[in-house]
């Protein structure tokens, strides 16, 4: 089991990048159907407040996710999210060339997710981050797990930690 996610910490000193699954991350993980038949998707505002807090700080975002929907992506455009990359199967591979593009090493990335599609991405970040409601073999592999759930403030957790360990002033725990 993954240890609980400190307010700060040097693990997350160096990150440049901040990678995140979106169904049942940024998402309670749930599917909500309109009338019309249309799925209906809620993300969490304190969430967003974290992602623009972290780019602020000068990290790099990312959503990497197998969905391929319109509100996912009205979601990283409403939050200038640096890189979208949707219906993604291959989510180290996807990562993989990124970093290459950027000049960013594994060791300098975070990811959190939920569920078994992530494994091998988080296998290959410095940081691999998981929601307290992820599926036992993710928690597994994890070293840090959000207070929060999925969908309820878990990606601002994480935001939260990564800004904290920037400011000069960080206690070590």
């Amino acid at each position: 089991m993954p240890s609980p996610l400190p307010k700060s910490h040097p693990d997350f000193a160096h990150v440049r990048l901040l990678c995140t699954d979106v169904d049942g991350v940024l998402t309670d993980g749930s599917l909500y159907y309109g009338a019309d038949g249309n799925i209906i998707t809620r993300f969490q505002v304190l969430d967003g407040h974290g992602l623009k807090s972290v780019q602020a700080a000068g990290i790099l975002t990312c959503f990497v996710t197998m969905s391929d929907t319109d509100q996912i992506r009205r979601r990283a455009a409403d939050l200038r999210i640096d890189y979208c990359l949707s219906g993604i199967r291959d989510k180290v591979a996807a990562i993989s060339a990124l970093l290459k593009d950027l000049g960013i090493d594994w060791s300098e990335t975070v990811h959190i997710a939920d569920d078994v599609n992530d494994i091998g991405l988080l296998q290959k970040v410095a940081l691999p981050v998981c929601v307290p409601n992820a599926v036992d073999e993710v928690q597994a592999i994890c070293r840090y797990v959000t207070h929060r759930a999925g969908g309820n403030g878990a990606v601002r957790d994480l935001c939260d930690a990564l800004v904290a360990s920037r400011s000069p002033d960080m206690t070590p725990l």
